[in-house]
């Protein structure tokens, strides 16, 4: 699975430690920055990951800033993303499985990084149920056009 990552500068110590878990655990991973600490615009970044998720250049994403809200709220402005912020596994996995995610968010400043990482592999491990989550997720995507 190819995997996209972005952050802002709060998140980019994160997102590095993130994308190399990802790496030793067999995942393609592709780093669409930031790539230093120097202050930029979390929306550059969301928008750009989100844009390569939908036109399928990377199956899934990862982002992250300093809480996860900014950069999934503009992830989710790219027509065919379900992006999702998680603080704790459990919401990650559901938002799979029932909300087909395409991207998962995190805080750095939120989270640290064993919890990150338990996140990541709630998300990565979990599959769509399909099913009557088919029709809602249908009805989230209707709302786009």
């Amino acid at each position: 699975m190819k995997i996209g990552f972005g952050s802002d500068h709060a998140g980019y110590e994160l997102k590095e430690i993130l994308k190399e878990y990802l790496s030793e655990k067999g995942y393609d991973c592709v780093d669409y920055g930031t790539n230093s600490k120097e202050r930029v615009d979390y929306p550059d970044y969301g928008k750009l990951v989100g844009e390569k998720v939908a036109q399928g250049e990377v199956d899934k994403g990862v982002l992250v800033c300093g809480t996860g809200v900014g950069i999934s709220i503009a992830a989710n402005k790219v027509k065919g993303i379900r992006a999702c912020v998680c603080s704790e596994p459990y919401s990650a996995m559901m938002s799979v499985r029932h909300n087909k995610a395409n991207i998962i968010s995190v805080g750095a400043r939120v989270v640290g990084e064993d919890l990150a990482k338990m996140i990541i592999d709630a998300f990565f491990s979990a599959e769509f149920e399909g099913g009557r989550h088919e029709k809602r997720v249908e009805k989230i995507c209707s709302i786009e056009d």
